[in-house]
């Protein structure tokens, strides 16, 4: 666990952290069953019944009360079946809801890599950014999410993307992370696709500063070979 170091930096704004909250039931006040069938479907990762509802002309990429289409609702539960059907039909990977998240950006902040790797092929905006301006990078690696932080590496996602708390990936893994191996192995593969192992915070901190100060030996052996001051 990292609670002391969230703790002074603030969970609340911890990570670029795309969470929004899971679906129980995707059927929200005000709203008819039929005009959220998709949602439930996709919140119960139902492909068979998502597909009749397409065909029965159900609005791919309809709204709930939150904003999120029913492909939005598949990923945050990790439903692979239904997302892959909602894909496969033309739903969009880039529509995000009221609170910036996509379906895309959440599939890397989560390391939900099957349904990542969907939505990579089918379009996925490696530009875009989430609520807290990051990119679907910052929070994977800041979450120890390995394969996934390769992924994205692989995909083309700017390394040096700055977010709205003056975080970089590199920074996030360091600062966000518990110095484990996970996190050890993201410090590497963000040095090896060239991130910039000088690119200091908002305070003039650097990636090697940070790993020093956290008493993380294996990162800052890392960075220092990689020409970190």
């Amino acid at each position: 666990m990292r609670m002391g170091r969230r703790a002074a930096i603030g969970v609340a704004l911890a990570a670029a952290a795309v969470a929004a909250p899971l679906v129980g039931s995707a059927i929200g006040m005000g709203q008819a069953m039929s005009d959220l069938g998709l949602h439930d479907a996709a919140a119960k990762d139902d492909a068979a019944a998502i597909r009749a509802l397409l065909a029965a002309g159900a609005a791919i990429d309809a709204r709930d009360n939150a904003g999120r289409t029913p492909l939005l609702v598949a990923t945050q539960v990790n439903g692979i079946r239904a997302a892959e059907a909602l894909i496969a039909a033309g739903a969009d990977v880039n529509a995000k809801d009221g609170i910036e998240d996509s379906p895309y950006l959440y599939a890397g902040a989560r390391g939900h890599d099957a349904i990542l790797a969907m939505t990579l092929a089918h379009g996925a905006d490696l530009e875009s950014v989430n609520r807290y301006g990051g990119t679907a990078l910052i929070p994977a690696a800041e979450r120890g999410h390995v394969e996934t932080v390769r992924t994205l590496i692989a995909a083309g996602v700017d390394v040096d993307h700055v977010n709205r708390l003056g975080w970089t990936a590199l920074l996030e893994a360091i600062i966000l992370g518990d110095g484990g191996p996970p996190h050890q192995r993201i410090v590497e593969l963000l040095i090896a696709a060239g991130a910039d192992v000088n690119l200091a915070d908002g305070n003039g901190v650097t990636p090697l500063h940070h790993a020093r100060g956290r008493g993380f030996a294996a990162m800052e052996q890392a960075l220092a070979k990689a020409g970190a001051r």
